[in-house]
């Protein structure tokens, strides 16, 4: 948007009494030291994780456990996020539309977004080489559902590709309303200057003014930003904005219909900068994009797991 997660062999029998029976037991001997430091040893090394865990109470929780060795019964981490998630209901708002440019007329239509009236919805902004905004926010958004739908929630986007323009804001809170939304989201990338960097989780600020009223929601979407600000940071190795926010990454805002008139907690997130060049190398890169949509999948079921 323009910026405007050995078990012990069972007893063996007692060999019958043999002529080998002395030196079988001075072999034994001699070998079970050698296979209990081996043990030892892989105990020590064989489970590196290969990479952190998505949940840091996961994190935590499988580093007070024994050790598992590769090819172990270990827990599976999908799984154990899969439970929390069934009833949980999400909205993902992929931020504009790629046809927006198309229907100028509709979309600077002034809608009512509580403070104030605002236009309908706008074109976004694009990277230096033409990438869409509208285009990346479906991508991210793809990749989003596909994640949390793994997990158990059932997923509703706000636009698909599939309109002609828009929704507008109003229509894109009355989805998320309607939907009795536990958590939404709303996806964007900045439009700002170059030298601009980072990314921010918009919080909805305190709104009681005609169709808006968001004191019941200022807190849960407070908790779901931080949550998802955290694991985003952490997924993509991204920085908090730094140009505004005060290096928190968090900013609060009342002039956007997609909060104003939400009744479900929601926040937007401005996933990086497009007019810089160092943002958009990262905005471009599908790798990049699955980590963004994985950091906020994380985010977002550890906002619901509470």
């Amino acid at each position: 948007m323009s910026y405007t997660a050995p078990e012990s062999e069972p007893p063996q029998p007692r060999p019958s009494r043999s002529p080998l029976r002395r030196p079988l037991t001075v072999a034994l001997a001699a070998l079970v030291p050698g296979a209990l430091l081996g043990w030892g040893v892989y105990a020590a090394v064989g489970d590196d994780g290969g990479g952190g865990r998505a949940d840091r109470a996961s994190t935590a929780s499988a580093s007070s456990a024994p050790a598992a060795g590769r090819g172990a019964a270990a827990p599976d981490e999908d799984a154990k996020d899969a439970a929390p998630l069934k009833g949980k209901v999400v909205v993902i708002d992929p931020g504009h539309n790629p046809e927006n440019f198309r229907h100028p007329d509709e979309i600077n239509r002034q809608v009512d977004i509580g403070t104030h009236h605002k236009e309908c919805d706008t074109t976004g902004t694009a990277t230096d080489a033409g990438y869409p905004e509208a285009d990346f926010t479906l991508d991210v958004a793809h990749r989003l559902r596909d994640l949390l739908a793994e997990r158990g929630a059932t997923v509703k986007l706000t636009q698909d590709g599939d309109r002609a323009y828009g929704p507008c804001v109003d229509e894109r809170a009355r989805i998320g309303n309607q939907a009795h939304a536990d958590a939404a989201v709303s996806i964007h990338a900045d439009g700002s200057a170059a030298g601009n960097r980072g990314f921010h989780v918009i919080l909805p600020g305190a709104v009681h003014r005609g169709a808006a009223d968001t004191r019941a929601i200022v807190a849960p979407s407070a908790r779901l930003g931080a949550r998802i600000a955290d694991r985003f940071a952490e997924r993509t190795g991204s920085a908090p904005a730094n140009y505004l926010g005060d290096g928190t990454g968090l900013v609060t805002r009342t002039d956007l219909g997609g909060l104003n008139l939400s009744t479900v907690p929601k926040v937007f997130l401005e996933c990086g900068n497009m007019r810089d060049a160092a943002d958009e190398a990262l905005l471009t890169s599908g790798a990049w994009r699955q980590k963004a949509a994985q950091g906020i999948s994380e985010g977002i079921v550890s906002f619901l797991r509470g």
